[in-house]
């Protein structure tokens, strides 16, 4: 994240909000192996499946695909 742009910093506090409300806030994690899995697995998730609304209703590796 560049020091003054504001549009990473928003991006960056968004990101950290789906991360909490969609995977810490759900488990309670047995062991860092368990924490890699699920994150990993969620980032799947996150980066292939879900869509973005402020991505025109895309996935993020679609949008980047069309970019």
């Amino acid at each position: 994240m560049r020091k003054g742009k504001r549009t990473e910093t928003q991006i960056v506090y968004m990101i950290k909000a789906a991360v909490e409300t969609n995977l810490l806030d759900l488990y309670l994690f047995e062991s860092l192996q368990q924490i890699r899995d699920i994150t990993d697995e969620w980032l799947d998730i996150y980066n292939y499946e879900w869509s973005h609304g402020a991505l025109g209703a895309q996935t993020l590796m679609a949008y980047l695909g069309s970019a």
